[in-house]
């Protein structure tokens, strides 16, 4: 399907970080093309290729690692004749292995004409031979089912048909470099001009590993920044926020909400504070307060005695109520409709009914706050929402 869509795969093996560290795609000058193609099976040997061709030539212009399985899906002879066609491709390098026959379609590819630019070859597991039965090495082809497919009668043939085959792979780097000098001298190559590296930052798990860097050891929050020499909230200076007398409400509003609050906003929220501040030894957290310090127990522990006893229903069961009259009103649930499922679901509606406080005996704090809303808060549709709600439940009349 390949070669009816005119389509080269490569795999199905994959291989790694074949470039390796920064480091080392620096020192392979990986970073600007060289004059010297390779193709290999093994993914591995390529970075050593890399290693190899820039150490002794003007670097790698392209490098392809087919996989070592049985049947790839494109084989040497592709590679070699893409590099054969392309123009600034003017040695070509072939890294094989035992197993296999497609080094001899190199070998009549240069017998044919058809490759013609120089090519250093090796074929690697020579060492095959010295085992009295068949090796099956690390990849899946490299096993020699007969004598043809040995890595020894490989790379003979190889040379015979002209290639350049080195004794061993230890001298594969000194004939890369002597086939390279040739042709530089009859002028074939003209070394790649060597480029300043683009400057590539390092990882920081790296730089810190190498002890270059170092995490700093402080708590990071985007709310409050203490690491200049003056406190920030959300943005703004401590200072800043006593020259414009900001108030409570204003530096609540710029650590709760991270931005700046509108004035009557922030007044709201002292107006809540200063109507919640005491309320009285009565409730069940002030009751527990009052009890765990007659027991003797410190400060701390008292307080937090009487913190714990918070719920749903303390304090007017405020904090519920605003979560269930938000969620009603977002859902777009009319305040009768509301009502009545709750009265279906068998729940109670927070914030309504108090045991001493009533329409009749309102609770001046409720009207302190409710009337300054009503003065100065651009929108009011929670709140009216609110006291509909508060309308239903006092008329005693519910429609089911």
């Amino acid at each position: 399907m390949a070669d009816e869509k005119s389509v080269t795969i490569i795999g199905p093996a994959t291989i790694g970080n074949t470039g390796g560290m920064l480091d080392n795609i620096l020192a392979s000058k990986l970073y600007r093309p060289g004059s010297v193609a390779y193709v290999s099976r093994s993914g591995g040997m390529s970075n050593e290729l890399n290693n190899i061709v820039s150490r002794t030539t003007d670097g790698v212009y392209e490098g392809v690692a087919i996989g070592g399985d049985r049947y790839p899906g494109s084989t040497f002879m592709d590679h070699v004749l893409r590099y054969q066609d392309t123009p600034d491709v003017k040695m070509i390098i072939v890294l094989g292995e035992i197993g296999g026959t497609e080094e001899y379609k190199i070998c009549q590819g240069i017998r044919e004409g058809r490759i013609t630019k120089p090519v250093v070859c090796w074929c690697i597991g020579t060492c095959a031979t010295m085992f009295a039965s068949e090796v099956q090495f690390g990849h899946a082809g490299a096993c020699a089912n007969q004598e043809s497919e040995t890595a020894v009668a490989k790379n003979q043939a190889l040379r015979d048909a002209g290639a350049y085959v080195p004794k061993s792979f230890d001298e594969l780097g000194d004939v890369v470099k002597t086939v390279y000098d040739e042709l530089v001298a009859n002028g074939t190559i003209i070394p790649a001009q060597e480029v300043p590296p683009p400057t590539v930052p390092m990882d920081y798990s790296w730089a810190r590993e190498l002890g270059l860097i170092r995490k700093p050891a402080s708590f990071m929050t985007s709310i409050c920044d203490e690491r200049g020499q003056e406190l920030i909230y959300a943005g703004m200076p401590i200072t800043e926020v006593f020259k414009e007398e900001m108030g409570l409400g204003g530096v609540l509003g710029l650590l709760w909400f991270q931005r700046r609050l509108p004035r009557y906003a922030c007044q709201f929220i002292e107006m809540c504070l200063m109507v919640t501040a005491d309320h009285g030894p009565a409730v069940s957290g002030a009751h527990n307060t009052i009890v765990c310090t007659r027991a003797g127990k410190d400060l701390i522990s008292c307080l937090t005695s009487g913190l714990l006893t918070i719920g749903d229903r303390f304090g007017g069961a405020l904090d519920a109520a605003a979560k269930m009259f938000s969620k009603a009103f977002d859902s777009g649930m009319l305040p009768m409709e509301f009502v009545n499922k709750m009265k279906k679901d068998g729940k109670l509606i927070m914030g309504i009914g108090h045991r001493v406080k009533s329409i009749n005996n309102p609770d001046m704090r409720v009207q302190i706050l409710k009337d300054f809303v009503k003065q100065n808060f651009p929108s009011t549709q929670l709140l009216d929402y609110a006291l509909d709600v508060e309308k239903i439940t006092t008329s005693k009349v519910l429609v089911t």
